[in-house]
Parts: C-alpha cells; sequence; structure tokens
C-alpha cells in the first residue's frame, strides 16, 4: 500500500509542477513574477549580508554564500514556511 501511494504522491508531483512550468512557459505575466521573486530573493540577501558582514565588496565566496541563502529564501517564502510574529 505505501508504494502505491508513493507513486500516486509522485504522479499528482509531477502534474503540479508539469501545470506550473507550462504556466511560465505560457503565462508573460506570470513568468515575470517568478523571475522578480528569484531576483528580489537575491538583492535582499545580498543587503543583509553586508549589512551583517559590513562588507561595501564582494568576492566569489561572498556570492556564493548569498547566492544559497537566496536560493533558501526563495523557497522558504515558496512553501510559507516564514513564522510571522501577528500570526501569519
Amino acid at each position: 500500500m505505501f508504494f502505491i501511494n508513493k507513486i500516486k504522491i509522485k504522479m499528482e508531483l509531477k502534474e503540479a509542477i508539469l501545470k506550473i512550468t507550462n504556466e511560465l512557459k505560457n503565462d508573460a505575466g506570470y513568468r515575470e513574477s517568478w523571475k522578480a521573486n528569484i531576483a528580489m530573493a537575491y538583492i535582499d540577501n545580498e543587503h543583509w549580508y553586508k549589512q551583517k558582514t559590513g562588507k561595501k565588496h564582494l568576492n566569489r565566496k561572498d556570492k556564493h554564500i548569498i547566492a544559497n541563502d537566496a536560493a533558501e529564501h526563495f523557497l522558504k517564502l515558496l512553501c510559507d514556511e516564514y513564522q510571522f510574529g501577528d500570526g501569519r
């Protein structure tokens, strides 16, 4: 039974990803919103990194750290994983 459920979940996930990717291909506004959110995740994380470290200039290692932090930040926003003090 577990194996059947796992296959069903994989198919549902595949269908969901197919739906999202089709929308990204066919809806310019939807695609632009994703692009903006991904870009802002990097911009925000670069700003926070500079604030935290006091650096004005970034090297390759800094940018790698920022890129990984930005990817995690984007995924947390996408998955609604942030906890806000106001109950959101």
